[in-house]
């Protein structure tokens, strides 16, 4: 096999990046119904959530801790709010069982306590009391009793502190309370004037005087604001619940919809066996995409082996780009194959191409080489009056075994003019007939000056009859339905056709599809091909022939553009169409390549 040169688009990675990633994103938008199908399940599981699930109301509300201003046992400020600590005590068993009692339902401090959610903004003294229920008036109301269960809990220890403080006191006091009785009695028994009486009425003044600051101290702790804190904020019943609501749940079932249809697209694109672009094509076959037939009405395949319109032009295309590649044009025989599956597809692009040559000019020759169920004779015209070469043969059609000898039947291929054709005729022994002297030298006639060669054989992977004609023919040209051949058919077909001598010419590429399994027939017996053994195949008739369906004399036909000789046109159309790894011939190289063969 001809290798194309370092500089050739062969050569090139077939996708930068940027296309890589486009490629990949138009194949996953291949599987619409599996995205559809996600983003379906996302918006019913949202909207399953928006109407079942409870709604939720935070009532909330918020305090300013209280800072004591005077220490009952040092004189000073000890007592510095830790907000941490409050925190806790704020959600302790302690509050809220204090909120319970409050409630009037002292047995469930736990299970109100799981509502409560308290926070502390930074760098402040606020508490936040946030409760959570299903009602807003029972999420208010339970909201202001552990604000109150706080608050009473914060100053009941004040005033513990307190009344343990001022017991100390009076504690102290109480001696001091007896030895001034005392000293005031001893003093009624003494004269003035002695120094026992001075003494006493020393010691009363100073028992007096730490009377008087255990008083002033008591005083001190008793006067003071026990109050835990300020309410700020009142709860009050929310207007609205909390969380998201339906459209939010909608629009996010939405979201997680798409992402879980991509998802199934990419897992089903990963592992799809078929062709998924034309970039898998060419990768499979190392040979480019030469062309891509349009796509018929929904139910509609070619009503003519003769195109007319836009799928004309694109068998014209194919053509134009054929006569001009190197390989091609040193050998000018042409082998038309499908991997798998029917032949039907094949058998209009091989009459296509035949037609297109012989309107460029050429002497073109088509050879049916399926010769298990033949029927191109019977759905094309023939020339006008010319008798086909099997109707002067000894015994008649059918019967004589020696084919190709005698069998070539002129076509009207309507404005494109004239070309020969050697229709297939069932033999006895296939290969035999296939690899016979008189088949080469029908193929030989492509090495006459001007002259083309157009093949048709049988799938390449069905039967071995493609691969016995591959090194008498060269270039092969794959015909196939992306949507229906495996990437390991089209590299089996790679792999057959090189080991076997040949050139892959490129693919073109329909999407008729054949209505069977491309796989349905394998490993079955000579004869027929997949879905005509049971006479049920499409558009085949009780005897297994295809329907003819050749024009009526006189009937119109689709203008099709007949291009003069020699004025070819070097950019054909189709823009649907990939060229990559074409070898362009060089018109003053071409005589040489003629003299070598």
């Amino acid at each position: 096999m001809k290798e194309a040169p370092a500089g050739s688009p062969a050569a090139a990675a077939p996708y930068d990046e940027p296309d890589l990633l486009r490629d990949q994103f138009r194949q996953l938008l291949r599987y619409r119904l599996l995205i559809v199908c996600g983003i379906v399940l996302g918006l019913a599981g949202g909207g399953w959530l928006g109407l079942t699930a409870n709604e939720t109301y935070v009532a909330t509300a918020e305090v300013t801790v209280r800072t004591p201003t005077a220490d009952p046992f040092a004189g000073g400020t000890v007592d510095r709010v830790a907000m941490g600590s409050e925190r806790r005590t704020a959600v302790s068993d302690i509050v809220a069982q204090r909120a319970a009692e409050a409630l009037g339902d002292p047995d469930r401090a736990q299970q109100l306590k799981r509502g409560l959610q308290v926070t502390n903004p930074p760098n402040t003294e606020v508490l936040r009391f946030a409760y959570s229920a299903d009602d807003p008036q029972l999420a208010a109301e339970r909201a202001n009793a552990f604000v109150q269960a706080y608050l009473g809990n914060r100053q009941a220890d004040a005033d513990a502190t307190i009344a343990a403080g001022v017991a100390s006191l009076e504690s102290q006091r109480a001696p001091q309370l007896e030895r001034r009785d005392a000293l005031e009695d001893e003093l009624g028994t003494l004269f003035e004037g002695s120094a026992a009486y001075d003494n006493a009425l020393a010691d009363l003044s100073g028992v007096t005087s730490a009377i008087s600051d255990l008083n002033a101290a008591i005083a001190r702790l008793t006067s003071l604001d026990t109050t835990g804190g300020r309410v700020i904020t009142e709860a009050t019943p929310p207007g609205s619940p909390s969380g998201p609501g339906l459209p939010l749940l909608l629009a996010l079932g939405y979201v997680v919809g798409i992402g879980i249809g991509l998802l199934a697209a990419w897992v089903r694109l990963v592992f799809d066996p078929t062709v998924r672009s034309p970039g898998d094509v060419t990768r499979a076959l190392h040979a480019p995409v030469l062309g891509v037939l349009p796509r018929p009405a929904r139910g509609d395949g070619p009503e003519e082996l003769l195109a007319q319109g836009r799928l004309a032009e694109e068998y014209r295309s194919v053509a134009f780009r054929l006569a001009y590649d190197e390989a091609f044009a040193q050998r000018r025989r042409l082998l038309v194959v499908a991997p798998r599956g029917s032949i039907e597809t094949p058998l209009a692009a091989a009459v296509n191409l035949t037609a297109a040559f012989a309107e460029m000019g050429m002497d073109a020759l088509l050879v049916e080489a399926d010769l298990r169920t033949p029927t191109l004779t019977e759905q094309l015209r023939h020339a006008d009056g010319v008798r086909p070469g099997w109707a002067s043969s000894p015994g008649g059609r059918g019967e004589s075994t020696d084919w190709p000898s005698g069998l070539r039947v002129p076509i009207d291929a309507e404005e494109s003019g004239i070309f020969d054709l050697v229709p297939g005729r069932r033999v006895r022994n296939v290969p035999r007939a296939l690899t016979s002297p008189a088949a080469s030298q029908l193929i030989n006639h492509a090495d006459a000056k001007g002259a083309v060669v157009v093949v048709l054989a049988p799938a390449v992977l069905l039967y071995a009859d493609a691969i016995a004609l591959t090194d008498r023919v060269d270039g092969v040209l794959v015909v196939c339905d992306p949507s229906e051949v495996h990437r390991d058919d089209l590299t089996r077909v790679r792999e057959l056709v090189v080991g076997a001598g040949g050139l892959l010419l490129g693919a073109v590429l329909h999407s008729w599809g054949s209505g069977t399994d491309p796989r349905e027939g394998e490993g079955e017996g000579d004869g027929a091909r997949p879905g005509e053994r049971t006479g049920e195949a499409e558009g085949r008739d009780r005897d297994g022939r295809a329907p003819a369906v050749r024009p009526v004399p006189g009937q119109p036909h689709g203008a099709r553009h007949r291009q003069p000789p020699g004025g070819v046109n070097r950019e054909p159309q189709g823009s649907n169409s990939e060229t990559m790894g074409l070898r362009i011939l060089d018109p003053g190289a071409l005589g040489d390549h003629e003299g070598h063969h």
